[in-house]
Protein backbone atom coordinates (compact mmCIF):
# COMPACT_ATOMS: atom_id res chain seq x y z
CA UNK A 1 0.00 0.00 0.00
CA UNK A 2 1.43 3.48 -1.35
CA UNK A 3 1.44 6.07 1.05
CA UNK A 4 -0.95 8.12 -0.04
CA UNK A 5 -3.73 5.92 0.67
CA UNK A 6 -3.31 5.58 4.54
CA UNK A 7 -3.28 9.52 4.48
CA UNK A 8 -6.42 9.64 2.28
CA UNK A 9 -5.98 12.38 0.04
CA UNK A 10 -7.18 16.33 0.79
CA UNK A 11 -10.32 15.66 -1.36
CA UNK A 12 -11.67 12.31 0.53
CA UNK A 13 -9.74 13.04 3.85
CA UNK A 14 -8.96 10.67 6.28
CA UNK A 15 -12.08 9.54 6.61
CA UNK A 16 -12.23 7.83 3.58
CA UNK A 17 -8.97 6.45 4.02
CA UNK A 18 -9.95 4.40 7.57
CA UNK A 19 -13.11 3.19 5.22
CA UNK A 20 -11.26 1.91 2.76
CA UNK A 21 -8.95 0.07 5.73
CA UNK A 22 -11.79 -1.74 6.38
CA UNK A 23 -12.91 0.99 9.72
CA UNK A 24 -16.33 0.23 10.23
CA UNK A 25 -17.84 3.96 11.82
CA UNK A 26 -21.44 3.17 10.91
CA UNK A 27 -24.35 5.99 10.72
CA UNK A 28 -24.54 9.15 13.20
CA UNK A 29 -25.98 8.24 16.21
CA UNK A 30 -25.45 5.10 16.06
CA UNK A 31 -23.21 5.22 19.23
CA UNK A 32 -26.09 6.96 21.16
CA UNK A 33 -28.46 4.27 19.79
CA UNK A 34 -30.51 5.87 17.31
CA UNK A 35 -32.12 5.17 14.36
CA UNK A 36 -30.15 5.95 11.06
CA UNK A 37 -33.30 7.89 9.66
CA UNK A 38 -36.66 8.98 10.19
CA UNK A 39 -38.27 10.21 13.73
CA UNK A 40 -35.07 10.16 16.11
CA UNK A 41 -32.01 10.15 14.42
CA UNK A 42 -29.92 12.84 14.61
CA UNK A 43 -30.86 15.99 13.02
CA UNK A 44 -29.34 16.74 9.88
CA UNK A 45 -26.76 20.10 9.69
CA UNK A 46 -29.10 21.91 6.86
CA UNK A 47 -31.95 21.74 8.89
CA UNK A 48 -30.09 23.22 11.99
CA UNK A 49 -28.46 25.83 10.28
CA UNK A 50 -31.60 26.69 8.88
CA UNK A 51 -33.17 26.47 12.18
CA UNK A 52 -30.72 28.91 13.64
CA UNK A 53 -31.27 31.33 10.99
CA UNK A 54 -34.90 31.48 11.51
CA UNK A 55 -34.55 31.90 15.31
CA UNK A 56 -32.00 34.74 14.78
CA UNK A 57 -33.92 36.58 12.54
CA UNK A 58 -36.76 36.02 14.85
CA UNK A 59 -34.66 37.44 17.45
CA UNK A 60 -33.26 40.18 15.36
CA UNK A 61 -37.02 41.31 14.40
CA UNK A 62 -38.15 41.54 17.80
CA UNK A 63 -34.71 43.83 19.13
CA UNK A 64 -35.18 46.05 16.27
CA UNK A 65 -38.67 46.21 16.70
CA UNK A 66 -39.04 46.11 20.91
CA UNK A 67 -35.74 47.03 22.16
CA UNK A 68 -33.35 49.22 19.64
CA UNK A 69 -35.13 52.29 18.74
CA UNK A 70 -34.60 51.59 15.10
CA UNK A 71 -30.46 51.53 15.81
CA UNK A 72 -29.28 48.07 13.75
CA UNK A 73 -26.07 47.72 15.85
CA UNK A 74 -27.81 48.20 18.95
CA UNK A 75 -30.65 45.25 17.84
CA UNK A 76 -27.70 43.01 17.13
CA UNK A 77 -26.68 43.31 21.05
CA UNK A 78 -30.00 43.02 21.78
CA UNK A 79 -30.96 40.24 19.88
CA UNK A 80 -28.23 38.01 21.28
CA UNK A 81 -29.87 38.43 24.64
CA UNK A 82 -33.64 37.82 23.07
CA UNK A 83 -31.78 34.46 21.52
CA UNK A 84 -30.45 33.43 25.30
CA UNK A 85 -33.57 33.94 26.67
CA UNK A 86 -35.39 32.09 23.81
CA UNK A 87 -33.41 29.20 23.96
CA UNK A 88 -33.70 28.92 27.55
CA UNK A 89 -37.58 29.37 27.75
CA UNK A 90 -38.06 27.31 24.89
CA UNK A 91 -36.14 24.46 24.74
CA UNK A 92 -36.32 24.22 28.55
CA UNK A 93 -39.95 23.80 28.79
CA UNK A 94 -41.00 21.93 25.24
CA UNK A 95 -37.61 20.56 23.65
CA UNK A 96 -37.19 23.14 20.54
CA UNK A 97 -37.04 26.71 19.35
CA UNK A 98 -39.69 28.22 17.05
CA UNK A 99 -36.91 27.04 14.40
CA UNK A 100 -36.43 23.92 15.19
CA UNK A 101 -40.38 23.41 15.38
CA UNK A 102 -40.41 24.58 11.84
CA UNK A 103 -37.47 22.40 10.75
CA UNK A 104 -39.14 19.30 12.36
CA UNK A 105 -36.06 19.22 15.20
CA UNK A 106 -36.53 18.60 18.52
CA UNK A 107 -33.27 19.17 21.56
CA UNK A 108 -33.14 15.64 23.83
CA UNK A 109 -31.02 14.19 26.63
CA UNK A 110 -28.87 11.94 25.34
CA UNK A 111 -30.90 9.24 26.96
CA UNK A 112 -34.16 10.22 25.02
CA UNK A 113 -35.65 11.99 28.00
CA UNK A 114 -35.90 15.73 28.82
CA UNK A 115 -33.04 18.36 29.67
CA UNK A 116 -33.14 20.26 32.75
CA UNK A 117 -33.18 23.29 33.36
CA UNK A 118 -29.50 23.73 34.38
CA UNK A 119 -28.29 21.53 30.75
CA UNK A 120 -30.20 23.73 28.81
CA UNK A 121 -28.87 26.93 30.35
CA UNK A 122 -25.14 25.11 29.83
CA UNK A 123 -25.99 24.41 26.12
CA UNK A 124 -27.49 27.75 25.28
CA UNK A 125 -24.59 29.72 26.78
CA UNK A 126 -22.21 27.78 24.88
CA UNK A 127 -24.12 28.49 21.62
CA UNK A 128 -24.25 32.21 22.54
CA UNK A 129 -20.45 32.14 22.47
CA UNK A 130 -20.46 30.77 18.95
CA UNK A 131 -17.24 28.45 19.02
CA UNK A 132 -18.45 25.72 21.01
CA UNK A 133 -21.12 24.78 18.25
CA UNK A 134 -18.35 24.80 15.20
CA UNK A 135 -16.71 22.27 17.25
CA UNK A 136 -18.45 18.78 16.27
CA UNK A 137 -17.57 15.09 17.11
CA UNK A 138 -18.33 12.19 14.45
CA UNK A 139 -22.04 12.33 15.39
CA UNK A 140 -22.55 15.73 14.52
CA UNK A 141 -23.40 17.57 17.81
CA UNK A 142 -21.26 19.67 18.31
CA UNK A 143 -19.40 20.52 21.79
CA UNK A 144 -22.43 22.53 23.57
CA UNK A 145 -24.56 19.37 22.89
CA UNK A 146 -21.72 17.19 24.31
CA UNK A 147 -21.12 18.86 27.68
CA UNK A 148 -24.97 19.82 27.93
CA UNK A 149 -25.39 16.04 27.20
CA UNK A 150 -28.11 17.12 24.59
CA UNK A 151 -28.38 15.82 21.02
CA UNK A 152 -30.69 17.28 18.05
CA UNK A 153 -33.37 14.87 16.45
CA UNK A 154 -36.11 14.75 14.25
CA UNK A 155 -39.59 14.85 15.06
Amino acid sequence: MDNRQAIGSWLSGPRAAAEDMGADFGHRGERLGLPAEGPGAIAPLGRRFGALFVDWGLCLLIAYGFFAGGDREVAGNWALGIFLVLGVLTVGTVGFTPGKRLFGLRVVAEDGGRLGVFRVLVRTVLLCLALPALIWDRDGRGLHDRLARAVQVRM
